[in-house]
């Protein structure tokens, strides 16, 4: 990355915190760290840093209160790194407003690639809506969202508008975890009921016909029991 990264830890963990701040560094990131949730609340209103790794498990307020604190008046990229592996808890830090979340141990390199997406996201909401009129490009799937049109090589995939409406909304959160209740919201509306099943059925006609194998998908991937998640436009990369 040519401009220095602003990266904020939040980590009661030494040694974590430590592993992490000295891979960020040999990769040209300046870290910040904290070891408290009201800590990081007020670094993060001061220090404005472009991305927050945060653990949930902290000793004074839960990383969960962090999300929903920071979000009541900032976008920053939030990456949750926790132990806590449970669907419901990664569905609830997902809804609540993280941007993405990684179970531990971590890998280093998963972690430099999800900071990137969540960064990419995050430039594209700050951007405005007007950059979702370029193309998504991935393989060998187009997705025109202008023209509603999406290509698999030269040939057209003929998609019901509901199921054009949800691969628009996936490819444009390309990369990142979409919980279910999050596309049902954005798709059927607030008032929903949140049942999985339509979604479900929807997301089995769109593999059949966007996947060579659907059960060993190439473009969107289940992640299971939270939601679904589009491969990353490669023309963003």
């Amino acid at each position: 990355m040519s401009q220095k990264l602003e990266v904020l830890i939040v980590e009661d963990e030494k040694n974590i915190c430590d592993f992490i701040t000295t891979f960020l560094s040999a990769e040209g990131c300046h870290t910040e760290t904290a070891t408290k949730g009201k800590e990081a609340v007020s670094m993060i209103a001061s220090h404005a840093p472009d991305v927050v790794l945060l653990d949930l498990g902290l000793p004074d307020i839960d990383g969960m209160e962090v999300i929903e604190k920071v979000r009541e008046w900032s976008s920053v990229p939030i990456i949750v790194i926790s132990a806590r592996t449970q669907e419901d808890e990664k569905v609830r830090a997902l809804d609540a407003g993280a941007d993405d979340y990684l179970s531990k141990p971590i890998g280093t390199g998963e972690l430099m690639a999800r900071i990137r997406t969540a960064l990419r996201h995050s430039n594209r909401l700050k951007t405005g809506a007007e950059l979702y009129t370029k193309p998504f490009h991935a393989r060998d799937l187009t997705i025109d969202f202008e023209k509603h049109l999406v290509l698999k090589g030269d040939e057209p995939i003929h998609l019901t508008q509901i199921e054009f409406r949800i691969i628009a909304l996936l490819a444009q959160n390309g990369g990142r975890v979409m919980t279910y209740d999050a596309i049902i919201r954005a798709i059927w509306g607030p008032y929903a009921d949140g049942d999985n099943s339509i979604l479900r059925v929807n997301m089995a006609h769109i593999r059949r016909k966007l996947e060579s194998n659907p059960a060993e998908p190439e473009y969107v991937f289940t992640e299971m029991g939270i939601g679904y998640r589009m491969i990353e436009d490669e023309s963003a990369v």
